[in-house]
């Protein structure tokens, strides 16, 4: 499972999107900047030229990271996802023990993670933690806050 990256449909669906738009509207229209910056003349001091060929370079390497994370994409249907524990695509809610506040997360991949909607990566150190944990379970992860107990409550 080392070299596969797994996502949802929706995330798969979300890079290809993002893939599409890249090769079909982002790069043309630098590809047309950078030809009119170089009709300007003298490309040793065009600022304008510059900056579109490191664009050029940027939206280059978003495109080979994509098409290798679509390639290596292990698609995964939290639909199918197995509730008597936490496994990828699932839904958590878990009450911090330190606080007695509680919070829910979805276990996904990296691409799909924002901790901020309540959506973290099964690689970050909660996530990882919490794979294979079941209900009632306590939870410790060593964060660069400090370290967190949780324990499962729920898995939605």
């Amino acid at each position: 499972m080392s070299d596969s990256i797994p996502m949802t449909p929706q995330g798969h669906e979300a890079l290809s999107i993002e893939l599409r738009r890249l090769k079909t509207v982002e790069r043309p229209d630098n590809i047309r900047a950078i030809e009119e910056a170089r009709a300007h003349g003298d490309l040793s001091e065009n600022a304008e030229y510059h900056a579109a060929k490191e664009r050029q370079g940027m939206i280059d390497a978003r495109i080979r990271d994509l098409e290798y994370k679509l390639g290596a994409a292990q698609i995964i249907d939290p639909k199918n996802a197995p509730r008597d524990r936490v496994v990828f695509g699932v839904t958590v809610l878990l009450e911090n023990l330190d606080t007695e506040e509680e919070v829910t997360y979805q276990i996904l991949g990296p691409e799909e993670s924002d901790a901020k909607n309540g959506k973290i990566s099964v690689t970050s150190p909660l996530g990882k933690a919490l794979l294979g944990k079941k209900p009632d379970d306590d939870v410790v992860v060593q964060t660069p806050s400090g370290t967190k107990r949780f324990c499962v409550v729920e898995i939605l």
